[in-house]
């Protein structure tokens, strides 16, 4: 080895970040079976808003604040996109929120089982 290569041990998770990482992927599979039956969205958000404060300080503490947000952005663009349905932009609205909900949540699971955060952190060095 020339010494110049990045180094790629990944120290391993403590328990409390394994048990956030845990709620953090069933509250994202709720979410994503909520994006196709509905009730499943509320109890995926409401798993995230009691567990957030477990996860604190931890790598996994931001994809609970996505999950949240996400939650929050997707009720209120989907009422206006149902206030909106009476004209044709209402059912595009909704399609858009349904496709941005999917993106963020597979986005966030895929980072999570991969014991990364939601956001990236640029660091050049």
């Amino acid at each position: 080895m020339s010494g110049f290569e990045p180094e790629n041990r990944v120290r391993p998770l403590t328990p409390r970040e394994e048990n956030a990482k845990s709620n953090v992927v069933i509250a994202y599979v709720f979410m994503l079976l909520g994006i196709f039956t509905g009730i499943f969205w509320l109890i995926g958000a409401i798993w995230a808003m009691v567990k957030v404060n477990e996860a604190r300080g931890t790598l996994f503490e931001d994809h609970y604040a996505n999950i949240i947000s996400t939650f929050w952005w997707g009720i209120f663009l989907s009422v206006i996109g149902v206030i909106l349905a009476f004209f044709f932009i209402g059912y595009i609205l909704l399609f858009g929120v349904w496709v941005w909900s999917i993106f963020r949540m597979v986005k966030g699971i895929a980072r999570a089982t991969s014991n990364q955060s939601y956001r990236v952190m640029f660091n050049p060095f």
